[in-house]
């Protein structure tokens, strides 16, 4: 790690399902005693209601207000905001403002528990949907930015847990014991702080992928 990085970006936390901000309190303190800007928003309603499609446009409308045009970001998603934040990069612009983009625990593949709503956002977020289709036809886009997935092998809201990695960019285990503990973990904390104080790498580079 290298903490004289000159491209230390502001970092733009986006939250799960059923989960508001407050969850990222810890991540967020723990970024700011270390140097970084730290922003969130809360996404609205946040149980499903809507498409995660509807979801990421908030998200765009969040940057376009917070942050001069020139400003790059880096980008930060637990859980489902993992996947609305894809949609964000891959959808409506976002791949021209993210450099470093980090999933945590997000269901790239699909979850079966999402199975239990039939919620739209639920929906677009179980195995084989045509959101998470479409979403994937498309995902080596994410190898243009420092993209990483990180993920526990004991996960039990995203099942399979391996859902949560993605063949593009590097992937990283948490072997922590329950989801909402990806947030506060020592070790997650200090994977995520290590990630975002790389070096931004040239855009369009194979990345070799660890486990």
């Amino acid at each position: 790690m290298n903490m004289e990085n000159k491209q230390r970006n502001p970092v733009l936390l986006i939250h799960g399902i059923d989960d508001t901000e407050a969850v990222f309190h810890k991540m967020r303190a723990y970024l700011i005693q270390r140097g970084w800007s730290v922003y969130s928003l809360n996404l609205v309603p946040n149980n499903g209601d809507v498409g995660l499609d509807e979801l990421a446009k908030q998200v765009a409308d969040y940057v376009t207000a917070t942050f001069v045009p020139e400003q790059r970001l880096d980008l930060v998603g637990f859980s489902m905001g993992g996947i609305v934040s894809r949609y964000y990069i891959q959808r409506l612009g976002g791949i021209n403002r993210v450099q470093r983009f980090l999933t945590i625990s997000s269901p790239h593949h699909g979850t079966v528990v999402a199975y239990g709503s039939w919620r739209p956002g639920c929906i677009q977020m179980r195995p084989n949907s045509i959101f998470l289709k479409d979403l994937n036809s498309d995902a080596v886009i994410l190898g243009q930015l420092d993209f990483t997935s990180i993920w526990t092998p004991y996960d039990l809201m995203i099942v399979p847990a391996n859902s949560s990695q993605m063949p593009v960019g590097r992937k990283v285990t948490v072997p922590v014991a329950l989801h909402p503990w990806m947030l506060t973990d020592s070790r997650s904390l200090a994977v995520v702080t290590a990630t975002l104080a790389e070096r931004i790498k040239q855009p369009l580079l194979n990345k070799k992928s660890s486990q």
